[in-house]
C-alpha cells in the first residue's frame, strides 16, 4: 500500500525517529511523536500501545526503515516507513 493510501486510510500515528536537534534544525510535523531511533527499543511499549497504523520518518528514510523492519521482527504489521521528512510533508501538504 502506498503511504498516501496509508495516510487517507486515517488512524495512524506518525513517529519521527530523527534527533531533537534535526527537528530544531529542519522543522517537524506538527502531530508528529518525537521518538529517536535510539530510544525506540526502549520506548517500544510507547509504540505498541498506539491504536492505528504506525508511520515512521527521519531525513532520508534510512533510519525510518530500520525502525520500521525493527517492528516488523517483532510481530507488527500495521507499520510504514513514511521515507524522509521532506517527502512526507508535501505528501501530507497535498492531501
Amino acid at each position: 500500500m502506498a503511504i498516501e493510501d496509508v495516510l487517507r486510510a486515517g488512524n495512524y500515528h506518525l513517529i519521527d525517529v530523527r534527533e531533537p536537534l534535526e527537528l530544531e534544525m529542519d522543522g517537524q510535523i506538527e502531530e508528529a511523536q518525537n521518538i529517536p531511533l535510539g530510544e525506540l527499543e526502549d520506548r517500544k511499549q510507547e509504540v505498541t500501545n498506539l491504536s492505528g497504523t504506525k508511520i515512521f520518518f527521519c531525513r532520508s528514510g534510512n533510519r525510518s526503515g530500520k525502525a520500521t523492519e525493527y517492528f516488523k521482527s517483532e510481530g507488527m504489521t500495521d507499520v510504514y516507513n513514511g521515507g524522509g521528512y521532506n517527502d512526507l510533508k508535501e505528501v501530507l501538504d497535498n492531501l
